[in-house]
């Protein structure tokens, strides 16, 4: 089995992919106005309408209604992602802070309050770890 996908279900699709390609800075690749993809190295994250939530089946997933998953990016220096991106992200919940596991992690949240975790291997044994995937 192969993880292809995260899939957020959101009101305003444009919104959620603007904010994904500043942060990551990859191009969406639209495939309808309902549906985008942004998609990296390691795996895809897909924006999709409500209205294609019926599809699957109606009441399935809602907008904006997310507290239980982090969307997680790698990056090569999160002190310098959180200077970038200072002066068009409003929703930080912390500064880029060491975790007890070795990641420095700076949290914020995109337009529609899903949290996402940027964050670069520091100690010995995260950097170990992720040297592998």
């Amino acid at each position: 089995m192969q993880l292809v996908s995260i899939r957020l279900i959101t009101d305003d699709v444009r919104r959620m992919a603007e904010f994904y390609q500043l942060v990551t800075g990859v191009e969406p690749d639209w495939a309808t106005p309902d549906f985008v993809e942004i998609v990296t190295p390691a795996g895809t994250l897909a924006i999709g309408s409500t209205r294609t939530v019926a599809l699957f089946a109606a009441g399935s997933a809602r907008a904006a209604d997310n507290h239980t998953a982090i969307i997680e990016f790698l990056v090569p220096d999160v002190d310098a992602e959180y200077r970038r991106l200072r002066a068009a992200v409003t929703d930080f919940v912390n500064e880029p802070t060491t975790m007890p596991w070795g990641n420095r992690s700076l949290l914020l949240r995109d337009p529609d309050g899903n949290l996402v975790n940027l964050f670069t291997p520091v100690t010995e044994a995260a950097i170990a770890r992720f040297s592998v995937r």
